[in-house]
């Protein structure tokens, strides 16, 4: 088992950057420095630079400039032992279909040097922690998405890691089988002290595992601390107002309309639909003359909530667009 260390960081970048050309930025000059002991939430869109950063501190990219060291190691002068420290699930799991869960994992113990007794106890022992036994002698080929995952983050604990990378380890999985990865997670991490590096889309993955998170768009950390802190640090309530005659030049009316309001700390039309966003102290008292102030300036509104800060608040505030937004975007540019 591994011992949870904190007289070092696990992870250090210093002006991580990865350039291809001709002239695309996707990781833009980061810095990183993650705790040993913790699981890190790099939450972001696709496209905007995650998988990338990954694949250079794990070593499978070269960075076009700046450094970083996993475990105390550089990532490009010491590479090899860099690779026996960790444990890495990247997006697509490489499962040969024909196999039963048991066999590959037992194959994957011999390249670790396992054999005899050792390796089949601890084929035992992964599959114990990831809850495949009853499944381990079927063939890979009938499990369901969430298995596969769970099989394969099985195979990046085989050599007891350090630290562990995971790739967007939920993506395409049912609430179900998201939630069995949550928990296994949370337990490698309070159990076993793994430090866990994992890459989500999910704002709620990001909010609950994560114990100090970083958001990454187009290729840039533009905030960072725990979700807590990050919420809090917006300092007001959020008003969220549905027009349904909502346009261009009504979401401008609406939006002076509050600005100047008292308690007012932001205001946003993020999505183009009629949909006002306003950041405001002391919301509940601030409704009702919310409501008044627009109706004043000629703007009909449908729908009223009131809600605490989330991380697609943070996550407005400093990109001017949801999370969802930013990954509807990302995929028309990849069409």
């Amino acid at each position: 088992m591994n011992e949870t260390q904190t007289d070092a960081p696990a992870i250090v970048a210093r002006g991580l950057t990865k350039h291809f050309p001709p002239d695309v930025r996707a990781v833009d000059g980061i810095d990183l420095n993650i705790g040993a002991g913790k699981v890190f939430g790099f939450l972001g869109a696709n496209g905007s630079g995650k998988t990338t950063t990954i694949r250079m501190l794990t070593t499978l990219l070269q960075p076009t400039s700046g450094s970083a060291q996993v475990d105390g190691l550089d990532v490009l002068r010491q590479s090899m032992e860099v690779r026996r420290r960790i444990g890495v699930a990247l997006q697509e799991a490489g499962l040969d279909l024909l196999q039963t869960g048991r066999e590959l994992l037992m194959l994957q113990s011999r390249l670790f040097g396992l054999a005899g007794g050792r390796l089949k106890a601890r084929v035992g022992e992964l599959l114990e922690i990831v809850d495949m036994t009853e499944a381990a002698d079927r063939r890979i080929g009938t499990y369901s998405g969430g298995m596969k995952r769970r099989l394969d983050l099985a195979t990046a604990l085989i050599h007891d890691p350090r630290i562990l990378f995971l790739d967007e380890p939920t993506t395409g999985l049912d609430p179900i089988s998201r939630d069995a990865i949550w928990r296994h997670v949370r337990t490698l991490n309070e159990e076993r002290g793994i430090t866990v590096f994992l890459t989500t889309q999910y704002l709620e993955e990001a909010d609950r595992l994560a114990h100090e998170l970083a958001i990454i768009d187009s290729g840039k950390i533009i905030a960072e601390g725990s979700p807590e802190e990050m919420k809090a640090s917006i300092g007001a309530d959020v008003i969220t107002v549905k027009m349904p005659d909502g346009g261009a030049s009504t979401e401008a009316a609406a939006e002076a309309a509050v600005r100047g309001m008292e308690g007012v700390e932001d205001v946003r039309s993020p999505d183009g639909n009629g949909t006002l966003v306003i950041y405001i102290k002391d919301g509940a008292r601030a409704i009702a003359p919310v409501v008044i102030q627009l109706n004043q300036a000629g703007v009909e509104v449908g729908e009223i909530t009131l809600a605490r800060p989330t991380l697609d608040d943070v996550f407005l505030q400093k990109t001017g667009h949801h999370l969802a937004e930013a990954q509807a975007a990302a995929a028309r540019e990849a069409v």
